[in-house]
């Protein structure tokens, strides 16, 4: 097995200085107040440069930033389009810099499939509702609510702090950290980590225990669109060139390859940390016996394609000379040879592909803010297991790492058993449970007021 580095004990942990009752209890106040309050802001993004636009938003978000005593931007990328970017700080101007981003767009929501409004912001049940309280408004909230803890308490992080609120993250992420790292590269100065989303929310296994994974690396994607090309007739006639016949056979051929296992660091990391916890060998072949940890293993094991869209023909009775099919292929670290290679082999001869990469991106998951973020997991939950995973999908995370900061998923949050964030995420009847938002408040200030060299706030 891989050796995990203990982060729950020696010298090496950093001190984290959870805050007092009274402020967490502040935390949380603002927190809630802040999801409420953005869920409000529609930012819906549909996708290919069509939004609601996030100007208004990013403008609420500046002027609570500068209530607090900070300066930040408004950033326009395109009519409406806006990010947020605010540097705060730090005791030690010479220690490299952490960025903290979160989106502020969401996905669109209908109304109709909702119990109230999806852009409400209500808080009842023990929630906040609406539309991103969970992907990522509760933790644009949590952002917000550090910076107004800074200014109430005139504490400050042993480093400098940027964060962004930014754009379009729903879509390519263009008009948000894609703008923001090709235009204002500057803002970014001497950051070394960053931090976003998904990961550092409870996940609880079947023994009871709960694993809190934080993300430290992320499948690329591959969007591919394969045209077959084939002769074009008439629909009553036999035609053994049919373009659609063939790519139908392209698209059959895809669906029962049976991708290979490939173990990368990052998921050998959470297989070993979870066989050390059950005190058996976890196979990547059976991972029955992990409850909701499962998931976390299941699509990350193995590259993927998924067929998403066909396109071909324009009359019944025509026979059209191409067709083709969307693929949405998903990479793992370190396999971007092996997979490339293997879908030319099963596209064959008569295709031809084209389509946007995002390369996959992965972080150190032994460097001292993973122990950190540990440290301050462990402060609000002492039995905290925090171990490193893979995500199935893409962030922001991406674009960062183009300008070589490398990210961590890190959203803590604590939720009861039985709550399934991903039956919300992207669905209907979104909500966040405020007593996660009060945890996840802690938590993250915990972490952000953390000398991840060990030396404490």
């Amino acid at each position: 097995m891989t050796e995990i580095p203990d982060t729950a004990t020696g010298p090496a942990e950093p001190v984290a200085p959870r805050p007092g009752d009274a402020d967490v209890e502040k935390l949380a106040a603002d927190a809630i107040a802040a999801c409420s309050r953005l869920i409000r802001f529609d930012t819906s993004n549909f996708g290919a440069g069509e939004s609601r636009g996030e100007r208004a938003c990013a403008e609420w978000v500046a002027e609570q930033i500068t209530d607090a005593g900070f300066s930040p931007v408004v950033l326009e990328s395109a009519p409406r389009r806006a990010n947020t970017v605010v540097r705060i700080p730090g005791t030690d101007p010479s220690a490299p810099a952490l960025l903290v981003h979160g989106h502020l767009d969401v996905v669109p929501a209908e109304p109709a499939d909702w119990q109230s409004y999806p852009f409400s912001g209500e808080v009842r049940d023990g929630a906040v509702w609406g539309r991103g309280a969970l992907d990522m408004k509760d933790m644009d909230a949590m952002m917000l609510a550090f910076v107004h803890h800074l200014s109430r308490t005139g504490q400050r992080p042993p480093r400098d702090i940027v964060m962004a609120f930014v754009a379009d993250e729903e879509d390519t992420g263009d008009f948000g950290a894609g703008f923001l790292c090709r235009e204002h590269r500057d803002l970014f100065e001497g950051v070394d980590t960053a931090i976003s989303e998904s990961g550092g929310h409870s996940v609880h296994l079947s023994d009871g225990a709960r694993l809190y994974p934080v993300a430290a690396g992320e499948r690329g994607s591959a969007w591919m669109t394969v045209t077959v090309r084939g002769t074009a007739g008439h629909g009553s006639r036999r035609n053994d060139d049919n373009a659609i016949a063939k790519l139908a056979a392209l698209v059959t051929r895809f669906a029962d390859y049976e991708w290979p296992v490939r173990v990368v660091p990052i998921v050998r990391a959470l297989l070993d940390g979870l066989s050390e916890h059950f005190g058996r060998e976890i196979s990547p072949q059976d991972l029955s016996g992990l409850g909701a940890a499962a998931p976390l293993l299941a699509d990350t094991l193995r590259n993927s394609v998924n067929p998403t869209m066909l396109r071909a023909g324009y009359k019944h009775n025509v026979i059209p000379s191409e067709a083709s099919v969307a693929l949405d292929g998903r990479l793992l670290p370190g396999t971007e040879a092996e997979f490339f290679a293997t879908v030319d082999e099963l596209l064959g001869p008569d295709a031809t592909r084209t389509g946007d990469q995002g390369s996959p991106v992965s972080a150190d998951f032994t460097a001292p803010d993973f122990a950190a973020m540990a440290a301050a997991l462990r402060a609000f939950d002492p039995e905290a297991i925090v171990l490193p995973f893979c995500m199935t999908g893409g962030t922001d995370a991406k674009a960062f790492a183009k300008i070589g900061i490398p990210g961590f998923g890190f959203v803590p949050g604590r939720t009861p058993e039985g709550f399934d964030a991903w039956e919300y995420v992207h669905g209907v009847d979104e909500h966040v449970l405020t007593d996660s938002l009060t945890f996840g408040a802690g938590v993250l200030a915990t972490y952000l007021l953390t000398d991840p060299r060990g030396a404490g706030a």
